[in-house]
């Protein structure tokens, strides 16, 4: 099985930045890629940012420039890089694997900012 575990949330103010891990382990052999993705209270998850195993990356328009997804192969682990944090960037940001026979969620980790 895959497991993954997100890491670096937490609360900080309009404008500033924060750096989400996500440590994958277990037979995540033959997969299609990672993403992170959010939800806030109220709202569906959404997709934030993607990257396949070429590593191209896609983002949502509301992350773009702002956001960057990385992949360190040598660590299994996913990255998100958040700059220019904004109050609606506020929600459980989860990590995901897509793999040949469904999709794999860590259990997510709170980001809020907020002054």
């Amino acid at each position: 099985q895959v497991q993954l575990v997100e890491s670096g949330g937490g609360l900080v103010q309009p404008g500033g930045s924060l750096r989400l891990s996500c440590a994958a382990s277990g037979m995540f052999f033959s997969f299609y890629g990672m993403g992170w993705y959010r939800q806030a209270p109220g709202k569906q998850r959404e997709l934030v940012a993607g990257i396949t195993t070429t590593g191209s990356t896609k983002y949502a328009d509301s992350v773009r420039g702002r956001f960057t997804i990385a992949g360190d192969n040598a660590k299994n682990t996913l990255y998100l890089a958040m700059n220019s944090l904004k109050p609606e960037d506020t929600a459980v940001y989860y990590c995901n694997l897509e793999r040949f026979d469904g999709n794999f969620w860590g259990q997510g980790t709170q980001v809020t900012v907020s002054s």
